[in-house]
């Protein structure tokens, strides 16, 4: 293959045009809204949000996971019956295991339902 064959198929994939898919700008705007903008530049106009920390429920009272009391496990699944994130429910990590573990021992004797009805 000549150079010259090369460089025309190079420049015509390589061009910036997008053909029929259009450019970024057909997308919408994923900027901030110049009126939504407050404060130094800050979301809403609100100022900081601040949130409370989540504390581990287990590390706090010094309690045990145990598969055997349902009415405990209950409060770390949905309604569906999914185990709820640490990030939800404020545990840290070795009691979020230990946690998942007790849950799906109590879904397995029947404490727990695996699904909603």
């Amino acid at each position: 293959m000549s150079d010259d064959r090369y460089n025309e198929s190079f420049e015509r994939y390589s061009r910036n045009d997008r053909g029929d898919r259009g450019d970024r700008g057909d997308r919408g705007d994923r900027g901030m809204d110049p009126q939504m903008e407050g404060r130094d530049g800050e979301r809403g106009g609100k100022g900081k949000v601040f949130f409370k920390k989540k504390v581990c429920r287990f590390c706090m009272q010094k309690l045990k996971t145990d598969y055997k009391d349902a009415d405990t496990l209950r409060r770390f699944i949905t309604e569906r019956g999914k185990i709820l994130p640490r990030r939800i429910t404020g545990t840290c990590a070795k009691h979020q295991r230990a946690l998942a573990l007790s849950i799906k021992r109590a879904r397995t004797i029947a404490l727990l339902p695996f699904v909603a009805d």
